[in-house]
């Protein structure tokens, strides 16, 4: 897709006035439309007005904080969300993962960084597409419709989020070979998430709880330690 994000519609949600006048100021230079919400209370009202492509949330607030809020728009919307967060400890990051953000930004932050953070988020969950038409038949178990966005198991459909989708996209794309951690982070997050190796290991994990039958001993998304990932040799039955 272009590198043109001009007119993307920006939800901002922080209680401090001085932050959204800093992001505001950037993100408006960059050709973004930003809206505002100074708590959660008020950035789940405004979600339906707005309709934005991308929210930034800041997790401390009086009120309602971030993960609250978060957790109650993965109830009814999956518009991407990055966290914004004065705490750098990896159990806050990880917990926002689990419940549904799709990045995070430690403050304080660089206008470019958190630039390029959007821009990667936007680049991942619009291109999460893919190229593969025939409907791959796994197993008796597991189907996969990348045309259709559609995955399958046990004749139910199953609900990926656009980065889960994205990775078991580039894993399927090359069954059977081993996907290095580098090239996954660079193929489904982008070539600025070259320092975030957990993210690989998270989402391998989000997948493997949706799709395999035993996550401990997963059947489909081999670890290979050390290297990468392999998803299984289907073509091989």
């Amino acid at each position: 897709m272009p590198e043109d994000f001009d007119r993307r519609k920006i939800l901002v949600v922080d209680d401090e006035e001085r932050m959204i006048r800093f992001i505001r100021m950037n993100l408006e230079h960059d050709g973004f439309i930003v809206s505002e919400a100074n708590n959660g209370k008020q950035a789940i009202s405004k979600l339906r007005d707005v309709n934005p492509d991308i929210i930034l949330l800041d997790v401390m607030m009086p009120d309602v904080d971030g993960f609250d809020v978060l957790e109650t728009l993965r109830e009814f919307t999956n518009v991407p969300v990055i966290m914004l967060t004065a705490k750098g400890e990896e159990d806050d990051r990880v917990r926002g993962l689990e419940l549904g953000a799709d990045d995070y930004v430690t403050k304080p932050f660089s206008a470019r960084e958190l630039v390029s953070r959007i821009k990667a988020v936007l680049r991942r969950t619009e291109g999460a597409t893919g190229s593969m038409h025939e409907l791959i038949e796994v197993d008796d178990r597991l189907k996969i419709d990348f045309d259709r966005r559609e995955i399958w198991l046990e004749g139910k459909l199953v609900k990926l989020r656009p980065t889960e989708y994205r990775l078991l996209y580039h894993l399927v794309q090359n069954t059977g070979w081993v996907v290095s951690h580098d090239q996954l982070l660079q193929k489904v997050w982008g070539y600025e998430y070259r320092d975030e190796p957990h993210y690989v290991r998270l989402y391998i994990n989000y997948l493997r709880q949706k799709l395999e039958k035993d996550p401990a001993n997963p059947k489909y998304i081999l670890t290979e330690r050390g290297v990468g990932y392999r998803f299984v040799d289907f073509r091989r039955k």
